[in-house]
């Protein structure tokens, strides 16, 4: 089998997989996990030797984890047995995505990495100029990156060869969400950017006043993303209108998770912001950490957040604190849950099992 059809081998996606930062490309997290209790004991704990900075993925008992130190670990779920290690040749801060057989992700020596999830041997790379944090976005066979030369790139997923680079103002570090035929970023210099799908032509471009590390979320027509300049906004998905858009006490670098007319944010004022999607209206905020920069998951019935102070569950209704776990402290990513344990990471470069 060649590489590129090992890379483009259809695998049927299990509704447990997390095959990409916060699930899916529709980023639906845990919706489909029923509230989980408190987690009473770790199923397994490892260590990676580096700090580790992104989200786990997850397929067929496989938890892909991307580590500091340049490191690509395919680890067992039920023991935390290592399987195979890939090496870069930089820093991991890019959350690996699954396509095919494949485990994409970015690295800081500017090349995107695809490497075989069964034996971790390398099947291509694509480079950029600068390096690149964003989590590769696959849609319909092609995967899109932002990248810290001022630019966002389409490559072919099964191959790694461009189809397109569109060039914008400043450094992209946030990952895009990819819709139908349009892909939403935002970028270093403060704008939020749709760009056409297909040719990486811009649509529309709308500005806020600082800097944008957060990947947005789409709620229907609305598009919800955090700036540093301390707001929440909402965009009209077609022209980049505001809708509306609301104050934190302090930059927003988390990424929205949107459930219904509920949108959850945290604001690096340590709150987590439950907003109305359709008028920005608060629902309920609550004080979560010192800082917050990572995402929360939705459950069914619960809201996960991972932040300094650990790993908790908070009641969507009223954010409630439901239980707290503090395991998993230092580091803010997204978990990835399922009806069976969940999978985070920590600074120091720990892994869990939860169950």
């Amino acid at each position: 089998m060649t590489d590129e059809s090992l890379a483009a081998e259809s695998v049927a996606v299990a509704e447990d997989d997390w095959v990409t930062l916060l699930k899916n490309s529709a980023r639906t997290g845990g919706l489909s996990a029923p509230a989980l209790p408190s987690p009473t004991k770790a199923r397994w704990q490892l260590r990676a030797g580096s700090s580790i900075r992104t989200a786990p993925v997850y397929r067929e008992n496989t938890l892909y984890v991307t580590a500091g130190s340049g490191q690509l670990y395919a680890i067992q779920t039920e023991t935390g047995r290592k399987l195979w290690a890939f090496q870069a040749g930089g820093q991991l801060h890019s959350t690996p995505a699954l396509y095919g057989r494949a485990v994409l992700f970015g690295c800081d020596d500017g090349k995107l990495y695809a490497v075989n999830g069964d034996s971790g041997a390398k099947l291509w790379e694509a480079k950029s100029q600068g390096e690149i944090w964003s989590s590769p976005v696959i849609q319909k066979g092609v995967g899109y990156f932002g990248s810290a030369d001022g630019s966002v790139y389409a490559v072919e997923a099964k191959n790694g060869k461009l189809r397109w680079k569109s060039p914008l103002d400043s450094r992209v570090y946030a990952t895009p969400y990819a819709g139908e035929d349009k892909l939403y970023v935002g970028c270093g210099d403060g704008h939020v950017h749709c760009l056409d799908a297909a040719t990486g032509k811009g649509v529309w471009t709308t500005p806020t006043k600082n800097g944008i590390d957060s990947s947005p979320a789409l709620a229907g027509d609305t598009l919800i993303i955090g700036s540093q300049d301390f707001f929440v906004y909402a965009l009209d998905a077609s022209t980049g209108a505001v809708r509306w858009k609301y104050e934190t006490g302090l930059g927003v670098s988390s990424a929205p998770a949107v459930s219904g007319n509920m949108a959850v944010v945290g604001s690096k004022d340590g709150y987590l912001y439950a907003l109305e999607v359709a008028t920005g209206k608060l629902i309920w905020k609550v004080r979560a950490s010192q800082v917050i920069t990572g995402p929360a998951v939705f459950g069914q019935s619960q809201i996960y957040i991972q932040t300094e102070w650990g790993f908790g569950a908070l009641d969507p209704t009223n954010g409630k604190v439901l239980w707290h776990a503090g395991l998993g402290a230092g580091i803010q990513n997204a978990p990835a849950v399922t009806d069976k344990a969940i999978y985070l990471t920590g600074h120091e470069g720990e892994i869990y099992a939860l169950e």
